[in-house]
C-alpha cells in the first residue's frame, strides 16, 4: 500500500509580490473612488481583495488566517454597504478589524500566549521572550490607536478625507510604527543577517 502524497509545500512570496497583494486592493479602492464614488470603490475593493487572495493561494498554496478574517470582514461590510447603499458599513470595517487585532494581541499578552510570535516567529530569529512580549503589547496598543483614528476620521470628516486617511494615512502610520520597532528588536536579540 502506498502512502498518500504530502500536501503541496507552502512557497514563500517574493517581497514585491507580497507588497502588491497587500496594498493592491487599497490602491484599487482609492483609484475607483477618485473616478466614481464610494459604492463603486467598495465593489472594486471587494473584487480586488478576492483577486489578491486567489493570487496569494496560486503563488504560495497558502492564505494566512488574518487574510481570511480580513476577507470575511470585507465581504460582510462591503456587501452591506452595497446592499443597503450606506457607506457607514465600509467606513466602520477598519475600526472593527483594528479592534479585533488589538483584542487578540491584548488577550495573548494577558494570558501569556504570544500570538505575534506564532505569526512572525520564523521571520524574526533570535528575538527574546521579553522582546516578543513587548512587541506584542506595542502592536496591541497601536491597533487600538488606529481604531480610534479611523473612528475620528470617518465620523468627523467628509468621505473624501476618510478615503485619503484609509489609503495613505493608516498605511503610512503602520509602516512608520513597524520601522520604529527596530531598536526594540535589536536590543532584544533579533538577528539581522
Amino acid at each position: 500500500m502506498t502512502e498518500p502524497a504530502p500536501p503541496a509545500a507552502e512557497r514563500a512570496l517574493p517581497p514585491l509580490a507580497k507588497l502588491a497583494l497587500d496594498l493592491g486592493p487599497l490602491l484599487v479602492f482609492f483609484l475607483a473612488y477618485a473616478r466614481f464614488d464610494i459604492f463603486v470603490a467598495t465593489g472594486a475593493f471587494m473584487a480586488a481583495f478576492a483577486v489578491a487572495v486567489a493570487a496569494s493561494w496560486w503563488l504560495t498554496r497558502h492564505v494566512p488566517a488574518m487574510t481570511w478574517f480580513s476577507g470575511a470582514l470585507v465581504a460582510v461590510f462591503g456587501g452591506l454597504t452595497l446592499w443597503l447603499h450606506d457607506e457607514t458599513f465600509i467606513k466602520v470595517k477598519p475600526t472593527i478589524l483594528f479592534l479585533m487585532f488589538a483584542a487578540i494581541l491584548g488577550f495573548g499578552s494577558l494570558t501569556g500566549r504570544n500570538y505575534l510570535r506564532m505569526l512572525l516567529g520564523a521571520a524574526m530569529p533570535g528575538l527574546s521572550d521579553l522582546g516578543w512580549s513587548l512587541l506584542q503589547r506595542r502592536w496591541a496598543w497601536f491597533f487600538l490607536a488606529l481604531a480610534g483614528l479611523n473612528e475620528l476620521f470617518w465620523r468627523g470628516f467628509p468621505t473624501e478625507v476618510w478615503v485619503h486617511f484609509k489609503v495613505w494615512g493608516d498605511t503610512l502610520l503602520t509602516f512608520l510604527f513597524a520601522i520604529a520597532q527596530i531598536p526594540l528588536l535589536k536590543r532584544h536579540g533579533l538577528k539581522l543577517d
